[in-house]
Formats: C-alpha cells, sequence, structure tokens
C-alpha cells in the first residue's frame, strides 16, 4: 500500500471523529477553538484576524483536512515573517536618496555611492519599513496558494512518496526571504505544464527539479547591480527585470519547484570563511528534508532558511531587551553545515571579563574587513561551546557589547583535523617577512568566475597589522619591484596587510614556515 493510501485512510477516520467533535460541541452551545500555536498569531493580527480566520473557516466547512492542517500551519508560522524595503542611511540615521538600479551597472553604481560617502560619511543598508504577514495577507491569496500547492502535490507524477511533513515544510510556503507578496503558483504551473513529456522518468522529482533549474538559470540570471539594490525582489519584478542577485534567484528557483511539488529550500551562508561577500542557494531536499549542493568557497556555517519558527534558534532563545548580532536574531533558519562538510565542535574559554549581563559569545570570521558573527553558544562559567564549525578556517571569539562586537579570547585556527590553534603573537621572537600578496586567488559563487590572486603594485604604500585585541600598526612599506618586506614581525599572530587607499578588503594570514597561509 503506497504512503498516498495509507494516508487518505487515516484521513477518513479523522475526519470522521472531527465532524463528531463538530456536531458535539455544536449541540452542546461550545465555541470551537484553534490550537494553542494558531491562536497565538490570531491575536496578533489586529485587524486582520478576520483575514486569517476566513482561511480557517473556509477548509473547516470543506471537510478537507489535509488543506484545514497546512492552513494552520501557515499561519501558526506566520509571525515574523513579512516584506522588508531597505535604504540607504547615514550614520545619524538620516535617509540618504540611492537606487542602484538608476544606473548602468556595478562600476557606475559604486562611484556614486563613493561620491555620497565623501559628502555624508560612513553609509549603510538599513531596513527602512517591514509590512508584517499576519498584518497584511489576504484569505484570498492563502486560499489561492494552498489549494495551488494541493493540486501539484497530487497531481504531480514525481510527487508521489512526498510526505505530508515534507509538503508543508518544503512546497507549501509561499514566500522565499522578505520579499513582497506577489501570486507565482499559477504561472509557474503554467511554464512547467509539459515538463512531464520532456522526461525519461516522469517518477522521478530529482529529474523535475534538474530540468526546472536549468530553465531558471534562462529566466533571471545573476547581475552584480543587485548587490547594492539589498531589497529582496517579488516574483513579479524579476520575471519583469530577469536579474537579480543569489538571494533573488534562488527565491525564483523555489517558486518555479514549490509550484510543481518538487521539496526545495534556500540555504546559505552568511559570511564566507575565505573572502568577503556571502552567498544564497537553492538545494532540493528528500523526504526527510536532507540535502546539499556544492560549496565555492570555505564555510564556517551553512543554514537553510524555513517557514516554520526554530524554537532553538537564538531569535527564539534570547529575550524581548536582549540584542544580538542582526540576523541571528531571526527564528527561521535552522543549521545544516553537517549535511555539506565535516564539523567539529569548539569549547572557548573566555579570556577577556564577560559584560554584565551577557548570556551569549559569538564565534566570528573575517569578511568585508571586519569581523563578522557567524554562530552563537551560551556562557557557562568562563567557557562557551560552539557546535558544528566548519575547519580550516581562524576565528574570533567575541561579546557583543553596545551592538558592537567585542574580543573574548584570541583567535584561533580549526585545522582540517579539528584541532585548534591558538593565534598568540611572541614579541620574543621576531621574524623577517616579505609579502607579495594582499588577497588569494578564489573562486566566485555568483560570477562563477575564479577572481585572481591580488599582487602588491610597485610604488604603493602597504601598512601590515597583526591581531592584538585590534588590529595594531606594524608599520607602512613602500613596495617596490620585489615583495614589500618587514625587517621584524612577531611570530604565531595573525597579520592583515592593507594597501593605502584600498576598500580594507585584503585577506587575513599567517606566516608559517616562512611564508604566507591565506585565511
Amino acid at each position: 500500500m503506497s504512503y498516498r493510501q495509507r494516508f487518505d485512510r487515516v484521513v477518513v477516520r479523522r475526519l470522521a471523529a472531527a465532524l463528531l467533535w463538530v456536531f458535539a460541541g455544536a449541540a452542546a452551545g461550545c465555541a470551537s477553538t484553534w490550537p494553542a500555536d494558531v491562536e497565538r498569531t490570531l491575536a496578533g493580527a489586529g485587524e486582520n484576524r478576520g483575514e486569517l480566520e476566513r482561511v480557517l473557516d473556509h477548509y473547516r466547512k470543506e471537510g478537507d483536512e489535509q488543506k484545514l492542517r497546512a492552513a494552520e500551519f501557515l499561519i501558526a508560522n506566520m509571525d515574523g515573517h513579512g516584506y522588508t524595503v531597505t535604504a540607504l542611511y547615514d550614520a545619524e540615521k538620516n535617509e540618504i536618496a540611492f537606487d542602484a538600479l538608476d544606473h548602468a551597472g556595478f562600476g557606475e553604481a559604486m562611484e556614486v555611492l563613493d561620491v555620497l560617502e565623501a559628502e555624508h560619511g560612513e553609509l549603510d543598508f538599513k531596513r527602512k519599513r517591514f509590512d508584517a504577514d499576519v498584518e497584511t495577507v489576504s484569505a484570498d491569496y492563502l486560499i489561492e496558494n494552498i489549494d495551488l500547492a494541493f493540486e501539484a502535490w497530487r497531481e504531480k507524477p514525481w510527487a508521489g512518496d512526498l510526505s505530508f511533513d515534507a509538503f508543508c515544510q518544503y512546497v507549501l510556503p509561499y514566500r522565499g526571504s522578505n520579499e513582497p507578496v506577489n501570486s507565482w503558483r499559477k504561472a509557474c504551473l503554467a511554464r512547467y505544464a509539459d515538463l512531464a513529456g520532456k522526461m525519461e522518468n516522469p517518477a522521478d522529482p530529482g529529474e523535475a527539479g534538474r530540468l526546472i533549474r536549468q530553465d531558471v538559470h534562462q529566466w533571471v540570471r545573476f547581475s552584480d547591480l543587485y548587490y547594492l539594490h539589498p531589497t529582496d525582489q517579488g516574483f513579479q519584478e524579476m520575471n519583469e527585470r530577469r536579474l537579480g542577485r543569489c538571494e533573488d534567484i534562488s527565491n525564483m528557483m523555489g517558486y518555479a519547484m514549490r509550484a510543481n511539488a518538487i521539496p526545495v529550500a534556500t540555504d546559505y551562508t552568511p559570511y564566507w570563511a575565505d573572502r568577503d561577500n556571502n552567498h544564497a542557494w537553492e538545494v532540493m531536499l528528500d523526504e526527510q528534508g536532507r540535502g546539499r549542493a556544492g560549496l565555492s568557497n570555505r564555510a564556517a556555517k551553512v543554514y537553510r532558511k524555513t517557514f516554520a519558527l526554530q524554537p532553538d534558534s537564538l531569535g527564539a532563545r534570547k529575550t524581548e531587551e536582549e540584542k544580538v548580532p542582526a540576523w541571528l536574531a531571526g527564528r527561521n533558519y535552522m543549521d545544516v553545515t553537517a549535511q555539506y562538510l565535516p564539523t567539529s565542535g569548539v569549547t572557548v574559554r573566555l579570556e577577556n571579563d564577560v559584560p554584565p549581563g551577557a548570556r551569549f559569545a559569538y564565534l566570528c570570521v573575517f569578511n568585508g574587513g571586519e569581523w563578522k558573527a557567524i554562530h552563537w553558544g551560551e556562557i557557562v562559567g568562563d567557557q562557551v561551546t560552539f557546535t558544528a564549525m566548519g575547519r580550516r578556517i581562524a576565528y574570533l571569539p567575541a561579546f557583543y557589547v553596545d551592538e558592537e562586537l567585542a574580543p573574548a579570547a584570541a583567535p584561533f585556527i580549526l585545522d582540517e583535523a579539528g584541532n585548534v590553534r591558538a593565534l598568540r603573537s611572541d614579541s620574543d621572537e621576531q621574524l623577517a617577512v616579505e609579502i607579495a600578496a594582499t588577497t588569494p586567488a578564489t573562486p566566485d559563487a555568483d560570477t562563477r568566475i575564479d577572481r585572481p590572486m591580488i599582487l602588491v603594485k610597485p610604488g604603493r604604500s602597504y601598512e601590515l597589522f597583526i591581531w592584538d585585541d585590534e588590529w595594531r600598526s606594524l608599520g607602512s612599506h613602500p613596495a617596490g619591484a620585489e615583495p614589500v618586506a618587514f625587517e621584524s614581525v612577531p611570530s604565531g599572530g595573525l597579520f592583515w596587510m592593507v594597501e593605502e587607499g584600498s576598500r580594507r578588503l585584503e585577506r587575513i594570514f599567517t606566516i608559517e614556515q616562512g611564508r604566507q597561509v591565506w585565511w
């Protein structure tokens, strides 16, 4: 007996019991209630509560228990989801007018940003507005989303073995990130209506997913200009522009696959560990919700976006008053690093004083010229344990104080075998070093083009820093025809050499047996 047959028998029995309960309740004059997590969402919906209740009432009256349970799943997990509008701000939180899409390309847009920063000081993209789904999404939209999701699940030849739980987690959700809510299922169903006829094995979800992936990569192409357009695009905008950054493309991949009952998620690393920037990508999943894709760079952490709220996330553990690094405050992601690569748990002794009231410490990677928090752990005494960390990476333990990261202990290398090597400079042992490059050759996951090694340039000046609870300068030297030479630097430390006037995106390194080792 197939899974679908077994499930349908269970549904019939449960539906009969539910109807008896409804009739009994009506006879007794009792008002029915929804599950507690659904009730919590309804209580926070304000004036939109009636729209959400209309969805639940629609499926209760229709008598399809699966659809009712699916509606309950979406509403119970809706809190925190919504459309985020991002804008450019100065240090005094004044909005600075800027739209990257007004410019021909990334280079031109960056030149405009440089001019704006020269005029207004340091600028950053921050959230301008958040339209919460619980307060804005309509009943008609949710009903269409649920009905079309079930239509695909019950009719597509490759979806016969997909469990109801996997369907709810990875097919049913109507959004991928913080994009505007658009209707996309009908268009994506129509686009791939004849897909089964093109397949060698119409029962194979993997083959269906691969064909859809090939098409989406032609449908929406990567453009680095969208790095400077951090407001996520919705389906309509992407369908018109046909360009986006990795986040946009992974969302479009999710629309196309979910509309056709292929379980898919977006995995991401918030910060690469061996270069600047981040990356997000789609991954097709099996019935147990497991899956992986190739990694182009070194990842300290890989997280999976979920529609369902995750009780073990930092956002679910922290109190409302506790300040944590912004993206870690989310409640809709799970750690899937171990599905991708060998990992190690790391216990760190906190060498600097724990700030008053601090419950958490963080592990950071160097990205974009700064230390960035990539994971968290709960402080126990003077120690903290960080779970499932990627190897061959330089890390810095840190606290989060006044919304800034502050070092908690010495940086360390987690090597390929899972061993920890602290990086502490030794001024008693001095080295003479020659440094030939500021950045190693690395692949680029977005453009799929290898970034070349950046060599030092004759005639330019370079400043060498060593980490000592902060970046401490060891002096500046000009580069000639030979590599930049420093006659006396402490051994055992973590170094960073920056070209004068650069964006300070150069990579950190150690000196081992007289040569640079990049991290």
